[in-house]
């Protein structure tokens, strides 16, 4: 299984829960299970996180952190548009493309099924919500791709605050 993080599972938990410099067993575990290839963040998604100035942003651009996590892929643009089309609605404008941001990508990536993916967001399923207004775990679901929160996958992966590596 390859996890997929969007860009909220890192803000939050640095933000929220597992400060950089507070917890530094997360980031450190993060680490290890992107240099496995368990734990990956699509170019589109990473690039949100490093063009901030905090910590998170500084922690992204080290090149460590880079190599572990970035997928080294290449995601097509047709299977974008069909995530957009199927998740969402065949016909967006431009203002409501620009509303859904980066996640059809992500969605795009975790359709390569070579090994089965889960995409990993903080957002929650609103099936009501329609069009832009759409949640990840509903896109996914429509086309037919796991997800999971940050304390489902953090249970998955088995991470705890005396966590060493294997």
């Amino acid at each position: 299984m390859i996890y997929l993080l969007d860009a909220n599972v890192l803000i939050d938990s640095n933000r929220d829960y597992y400060p950089l410099s507070r917890v530094p067993e997360f980031w450190e575990w993060l680490l290890y299970y992107g240099q496995q290839g368990q734990v990956k963040i699509p170019i589109e998604i990473y690039e949100e996180i490093k063009d901030g100035n905090d910590d998170l942003a500084a922690w992204m651009k080290q090149e460590d952190v880079k190599n572990a996590l970035l997928l080294n892929e290449d995601v097509g643009v047709a299977t974008v548009a069909d995530v957009i089309d199927q998740g969402y609605a065949p016909d967006l404008t431009d203002d409501e493309v620009e509303k859904i941001g980066r996640d059809p990508f992500l969605v795009a990536h975790a359709l390569h099924q070579s090994v089965p993916r889960c995409v990993v967001t903080t957002e929650i399923s609103k099936p009501s919500k329609q069009r832009a207004n759409r949640k990840l775990p509903d896109v996914c679901r429509g086309v037919s791709v796991r997800t999971c929160n940050t304390f489902q996958f953090i249970r998955e992966l088995d991470f705890s605050t005396n966590w060493n590596k294997p």
